[in-house]
């Protein structure tokens, strides 16, 4: 697929800047949800089957995952790239947003609550964590 334009926000939109792409990618990097399955039945904005198999596909050809090969009768499991252990960063600024300026829950989940009491320091350690997960196999 072309891009729009060489800019460099565009190209991050392309990528990410749809509906999906980063719920599954939270769901991957802070709940671990590394088979389909269980990237659907734990969505909690629930998405649909068909949506979650387009979403994990681009985000496999845009290099942010990777599909491991799976046995006859075997689920696939899925691994972040350091593309997509990068996209923590990004994650945390929205959800640092989100806390802000939207309505909703003021209970922080776990990893946010980390967040808000180690401060920046928690985001590289996180994606240290996530590199020993994800990329340690490799």
């Amino acid at each position: 697929m072309e891009p729009r334009s060489e800019c460099p926000i565009n190209a991050a939109v392309e990528v990410l800047g749809d509906r999906w792409s980063l719920l599954v990618l939270r769901d991957i990097i802070f709940e671990d949800r590394r088979y389909f399955r269980v990237l659907l039945t734990g969505s909690v904005e629930r998405i649909a089957s068909n949506i979650l198999a387009d979403r994990l596909v681009r985000l496999v050809e845009a290099g942010l995952l990777t599909r491991g090969t799976a046995a006859r009768g075997q689920r696939a499991r899925y691994s972040l790239t350091e593309a997509g252990i990068q996209t923590l960063p990004i994650i945390d600024a929205l959800a640092t947003w989100g806390l802000r300026w939207r309505p909703g829950s003021d209970a922080l989940p776990c990893r946010q609550q980390d967040r808000h009491e180690m401060g920046p320091a928690y985001v590289e350690q996180f994606m240290e964590e996530l590199r020993d997960r994800h990329l340690g196999s490799q």
